[in-house]
């Protein structure tokens, strides 16, 4: 089973920020995990033309800018405290995504958790934004994050600050399928959640095929998770026909599901097809949060 002693949430004030921190946090309380907090600002003056730098000044500027942002980020820390959750706070100037990516590393952190706008419409896919950069550069699983559609954020007296009751992995039986699967097991056995396999046919056009198509790939799933490995957690199977983005989209709606797990085929997988890639697709149309895990 993977471990997660370590996660990183990197945020920038925003709404968005603040439902993936409750993710994190509640992710850290379960794993007894280290909670890192990290603000990056733009380099000042960047990329401006003709600007001619006094080195001095510029520099004074950049630390008041980073105290104010350090006194900013532990005050959201403080706001959104609950119980033992105590996260270190790191600021830091330059390429956001960059910096995220040499964070991680340089504390080799097990999971980063970020909000993301979710904006819709193929159009309008976050292509060149941190989260998407983030998604297809990170060695280590992503938990993208944007408001959940049914309320799962608890009380500010409950230690749990986000309760993950139903989650959903979507395989389609391979390698890195089986990667996502062991998160999968690992997080509902943590939270207590029940845990839902999802394989979506495509192209079954006749009722007889159909039907050997269902049966089939609902034994596949019966075995894909080994029954030694999930003892004590409720784990469903579901097979749905269609497109895969669609049919997980809105199963998740419907079934009220609290997170989406699925694998992707590893680093540059979202670079080399991201118009067809289901996880991304998922990620920007969806209304789940959704943990990609790479292989």
């Amino acid at each position: 089973m993977p471990q997660i002693g370590s996660i990183l949430c990197p945020v920038d004030f925003s709404e968005f920020s603040v439902n993936a921190y409750e993710y994190a946090r509640s992710l850290a309380w379960h794993y007894k995990a280290t909670l890192i907090l990290q603000h990056v600002l733009y380099p000042l003056y960047s990329g401006l033309v003709g600007y001619d730098s006094n080195k001095d000044a510029d520099e004074k500027i950049s630390r008041q800018l980073r105290a104010e942002s350090q006194k900013k980020l532990q005050q959201f820390s403080r706001l959104h405290a609950r119980h033992e959750i105590r996260p270190e706070c790191v600021v830091q100037d330059g390429s956001v995504t960059d910096l995220i990516l040499s964070l991680a590393e340089a504390r080799r952190v097990d999971l980063i958790v970020m909000g993301t706008h979710g904006l819709r419409g193929i159009d309008r896919l976050m292509l060149g934004s941190v989260t998407e950069r983030i998604l297809r550069r990170a060695r280590c699983p992503v938990l993208a994050v944007r408001k959940p559609a049914h309320h799962v954020i608890s009380s500010v007296h409950d230690p749990e600050p986000v309760h993950l009751r139903k989650i959903l992995l979507c395989t389609d039986f391979s390698d890195h399928g089986h990667r996502a699967a062991e998160y999968s097991v690992s997080m509902a056995k943590e939270c207590g959640a029940e845990l839902t396999l999802l394989h979506v046919l495509e192209d079954v056009s006749k009722l007889t095929e159909l039907e050997s198509a269902t049966e089939k790939v609902a034994s596949q799933l019966e075995a894909f998770i080994a029954p030694e490995t999930h003892e004590g957690c409720i784990v469903r199977v579901m097979v749905r026909i269609g497109k895969p983005y669609q049919q997980i989209i809105q199963l998740a709606v419907e079934a009220q599901m609290d997170l989406v797990i699925m694998g992707v085929r590893g680093r540059g997988a979202l670079d080399t097809a991201i118009f067809g890639s289901t996880t991304y697709r998922v990620i920007q149309l969806g209304s789940c949060p959704v943990l990609a895990v790479h292989i």
